[in-house]
């Protein structure tokens, strides 16, 4: 007897191709479920890891309370500015002030007492030599020559033409021409008149 050769069967009907189908989706899904479940089992054996971190000290720094923040405002808050306070006024600042007077200066006046005046005629002379006190004359110096006064007496001497004065200090006798009480010194008579009169109407008066 001849030995028969297997072959395999196909399914060629439609219900057999379903059969095949759902079967192939079983095995699919049954390996899946197998390696999750495999998966979690390995996961679930891992050793716990130890945590190193002294007891006393928080593992990790505790979040900044968002009320210990500083604020980011470049504008400070109208409640934090300090305000303007003025010191209480002393009591003398409320009466009516009076402005203190400045202390004015005194002059003491050094003008001599008049004790005599008159009108004459004056003349000049510069011509060098001793004059009747001893002294050398100067006829740059404001001195003059009177009759009668007594040396070192002041007079004062105003051309009421030219309205100019010259305090002279006499020193000398003289003159002694008719009409004349006063000799001056040349400055003296230039201070008051031109040289070139000669000789001029003067008023004088007599200082003491």
């Amino acid at each position: 007897m001849a030995g028969r050769h297997s072959r395999p069967r196909r399914f060629s009907s439609p219900t057999g191709i379903a059969a095949t189908a759902a079967l192939g989706v079983i095995l699919a899904v049954g390996g899946t479920v197998g390696a999750v479940q495999l998966t979690s089992g390995a996961e679930a054996e891992r050793p716990a890891a130890v945590d190193l971190a002294p007891t006393g000290v928080p593992t990790s720094a505790a979040p900044t309370s968002p009320t210990a923040s500083p604020s980011t405002s470049s504008s400070p808050s109208p409640t934090a500015s300090p305000k303007a306070t003025r010191s209480t006024q002393a009591p003398s600042r409320s009466k009516p002030r009076t402005a203190t007077p400045k202390p004015t200066a005194t002059r003491t006046s050094t003008a001599r007492p008049v004790v005599d005046t008159g009108s004459c005629g004056a003349s000049f002379y510069s011509d060098g030599q001793l004059t009747a006190n001893g002294e050398t004359f100067d006829p740059s110096a404001m001195t003059a020559a009177h009759k009668t006064l007594p040396f070192d007496t002041k007079v004062r001497v105003t051309n009421p033409a030219t309205g100019k004065s010259v305090t002279v200090r006499i020193n000398d006798r003289g003159p002694f021409i008719e009409g004349r009480c006063l000799d001056l010194s040349r400055a003296a008579f230039a201070a008051i008149a031109s040289l070139d009169a000669g000789h001029v109407e003067v008023r004088y008066e007599v200082l003491g």
